[in-house]
């Protein structure tokens, strides 16, 4: 025997610490000022001044809080025009190999074509829930990723003319996604990605979207999951439709993508959706916090 009775090996226990996660509170409120801020430039169409307003502010906030932000700008032609887009490109914790990407639109559909009044179906939507809502969510996670910096990397970004095309016109939907899925450099290759779209209902009830089943069943599984533990009841187990969405170019090109949209607007009659009432009254800041700390659980958690 090396250690004789009354002898102490001189053998170190060790002891196994898990750090403690401190997740961010996610402000609603704030959050709905930012969907205000984005309305009350009016629609964002692009080609026009209030479109170009709203870029230079969305750049100019995203610049206070990110390690970097880029715009992204090219045309495309639609219905006898040049449209001029910028897509915004937003990094965070740019060193980070293991990165996630965050994404929403923030154009404005032209045309009022859903309009239960056919005298406003030319006239473009204000787009509180349908443009403004997804950016409102992201614009408040990137303030809170710069006072709280994350071990993983996050990556934002905000497409421009999702939203360019009449109605049974399905190609000139999707315009900023597919430009950026087109160009993406090929060393970028994030984890999965998440996209935001119509999030803002005061009626929110997600479910779980027929083309993330398909593409990327292990993220919505993820995501669900915090969802439960949080016990939100918004994040629906209900099966819906395939939704010809920006997270589909990104899927073509190998990024996991999943969608977070409620197209029930503000239920399914859908009487809200691409008409004049897609105002900030039909949207809660309540439904943005939810969405917005489900992301941050997603985020501080370092999956």
């Amino acid at each position: 025997m090396l250690c004789g009775c009354g002898e102490q090996s001189d053998k170190k226990s060790t002891q196994i610490v898990k750090k403690q996660i401190v997740i961010p509170a996610f402000d609603g409120e704030n959050a709905f000022k930012y969907l205000n801020a984005q309305v009350n430039f009016g629609p964002r169409v692009p080609n026009t001044p209030q479109h170009l307003a709203c870029r230079d502010f969305l750049f100019n906030e995203l610049l206070k809080y990110a390690d970097e932000v880029k715009l992204q700008n090219f045309t495309d032609n639609a219905y006898g025009k040049i449209l001029s887009l910028s897509n915004i490109i937003v990094t965070f914790n740019k060193g980070a190999q293991k990165r996630i990407l965050l994404c929403a639109h923030w154009d404005t559909h032209p045309w009022a074509d859903q309009d239960p009044n056919p005298t406003k179906r030319e006239q473009p939507i204000p787009g509180a829930n349908d443009g403004a809502s997804g950016v409102a969510v992201l614009l408040e996670i990137a303030r809170i990723l710069k006072s709280h910096p994350p071990e993983i990397g996050v990556d934002i970004v905000l497409f421009d003319g999702e939203d360019y095309a009449k109605p049974n016109d399905i190609s000139g939907y999707l315009r900023g996604s597919k430009y950026f899925a087109k160009n993406k450099p090929a060393d970028y290759n994030p984890m999965f990605g998440i996209l935001l779209d119509m999030i803002g209902d005061a009626q929110l009830e997600i479910p779980k979207e027929g083309y993330s089943i398909r593409y990327a069943p292990d993220v919505l599984q993820l995501v669900w999951s915090i969802a439960a533990e949080l016990n939100y009841i918004e994040f629906s187990n209900r099966e819906s439709i395939e939704i010809f969405d920006d997270h589909i170019p990104l899927n073509e090109i190998g990024i996991k993508t999943i969608n977070l949209i409620d197209f029930n607007y503000p239920d399914e009659t859908n009487r809200y959706w691409h008409t004049l009432e897609d105002t900030p009254d039909k949207c809660s800041p309540n439904s943005l916090k939810v969405v917005g700390t489900v992301l941050l659980h997603l985020i501080y958690r370092n999956y």
